[in-house]
């Protein structure tokens, strides 16, 4: 015969558990409160103060069940992201579980899309954070992948199908490695205590909800001396606040680095396209066109290091649809309403200088030595002169006459491409004083559901 538990046996029973522990350390000290903690087993859920914020907040128990997702636990996380929601603060999520409970049959599906509605809900309305701490498969992978932020620890698995049992299963499939290579994830860290770590980071840095300014004062203003050779973050860490950069999506895209950080303790997206000497793939402008998203639903301004000589030109990329992903990026920055300040500090050619400068930024400034033209200036000249030009040599000097005229950031500036030119110890001062007077900026789009993304 059954028995009824007392208040102190279950009380007894959560404090014995590992993952409500675990969540409880994600909050400021005694700044704590579980929701429904006697329901739903093998989740759970609760909100409080991280970093002194709102947070709600909610982990996968695995010891329970295996960490079995069923109607009871699904009410609990969409009672929590409905609060969430109304109260315009973010989500922390904590995947960790072997699956759905199939003995609850359709309304196991029932359950998990009420969880979808949740999360798409709140999207850009609230900052999501989703960590992956173990087996995140099914369903339950794409729910987590609906989050702004995904991040995984070494050892946890995410995916659609599981791996071993598809057809030609492939090694790496399912990994961390993969998600993080693949885009799936921004970042991968060593345990769960390093992934909690981080999203309370991006917690600090983001901005509450889509109606607040995100900014803090626990960064000091950068050291690094700016100069016009640096590349890629080394260039980015001359604008940005000391230490206050937090990258994303190291292992997709590599010749892109897109990071949050911060400009005189108000926060910045970072956008720099020369982290290799590479031209933009497919998986660059993913990378930048979803961070740029992201950035632009909660008004984040975005700045942009522009050194580029434009997307990848080749036959397989053709091919691939490089066209797509060309109109992709240039869609997202066109369509993005938050300040938005580029700068060139190399080339800026081609489609790369449609995408991000130009009429797609409100500010556009360049370094003097930068070539600004429709393509190279060999190419250029080539093709301007070619019934002159009949050796290496004439060709090489055309291509610097070129550089040096039509090509140059004062021909840009003169023709109304640039707004200022400017010597790399001005650009902190250049972006800083841009994003200043952007700080009010405001836009009335016209009436309609929304952007018709390429995708």
């Amino acid at each position: 015969m059954a028995t009824n538990k007392t208040l102190a046996q279950l009380q007894q029973e959560n404090a014995s558990s590992e993952a409500r522990n675990t969540l409880i350390s994600m909050f400021d000290e005694d700044g704590f409160t579980e929701l429904s903690p006697y329901t739903g087993g093998s989740v759970v859920t609760g909100y409080g103060q991280v970093n002194g914020c709102p947070v709600y907040a909610f982990i996968q128990d695995v010891s329970v069940k295996s960490g079995a997702v069923c109607k009871a636990a699904a009410q609990k996380i969409v009672k929590l992201y409905s609060l969430a929601v109304k109260n315009g603060a973010p989500v922390i999520a904590v995947y960790d579980s072997k699956g759905g409970d199939i003995s609850e049959g359709v309304e196991l599906l029932t359950a998990y899309g009420d969880i979808a509605n949740a999360c798409a809900s709140i999207s850009g309305v609230a900052p999501q954070i989703a960590i992956v701490s173990g087996v995140c498969g099914g369903i339950s992978a794409s729910l987590a992948c609906m989050a702004d932020f995904v991040i995984m620890t070494e050892k946890a698995e995410l995916f659609l199908n599981a791996p071993f049992i598809t057809d030609n299963a492939k090694a790496g499939a399912g990994t961390a490695k993969n998600a993080a290579v693949s885009g799936v994830s921004c970042m991968t860290v060593k345990d769960i205590n390093e992934a909690i770590k981080q999203a309370k980071a991006l917690a600090a840095i983001l901005p509450q909800n889509n109606l607040e300014v995100a900014g803090n004062d626990y960064f000091a203003l950068p050291t690094d001396t700016a100069d016009a050779s640096l590349k890629g973050e080394a260039m980015v860490k001359t604008v940005a606040d000391k230490d206050s950069l937090i990258e994303l999506f190291p292992e997709f895209g590599k010749a892109a680095y897109t990071a949050l950080g911060s400009v005189n303790w108000k926060t910045v997206g970072f956008v720099a396209t020369n982290k290799t000497e590479d031209k933009l793939t497919a998986a660059d402008t993913a990378k930048i066109a979803r961070f740029v998203g992201i950035c632009d639903a909660f008004s984040i301004p975005v700045v942009t290091i522009v050194d580029s000589e434009g997307f990848a030109a080749d036959s397989a990329a053709e091919l691939a649809g490089s066209i797509r992903d060309a109109a992709k990026l240039t869609q997202v920055y066109a369509s993005a309403t938050t300040p938005k300040v580029s700068v060139i500090t190399g080339n800026a050619l081609g489609g790369a200088f449609t995408a991000f400068c130009g009429a797609n930024a409100d500010v556009t400034v360049a370094l003097e030595q930068a070539v600004i033209a429709p393509t190279t200036p060999k190419a250029a000249a080539i093709f301007l002169h070619s019934d002159k030009l009949n050796s290496k040599a004439e060709i090489e000097a055309a291509a610097n006459e070129y550089a040096a005229d039509e090509a140059s950031a004062v021909n840009a500036m003169e023709k109304g491409a640039v707004d200022r030119i400017v010597s790399a110890e001005e650009i902190w001062s250049s972006v800083n004083s841009a994003l200043e007077m952007l700080s009010g900026k405001r836009v009335n789009a016209p009436t309609r559901k929304h952007i018709n993304f390429v995708y």
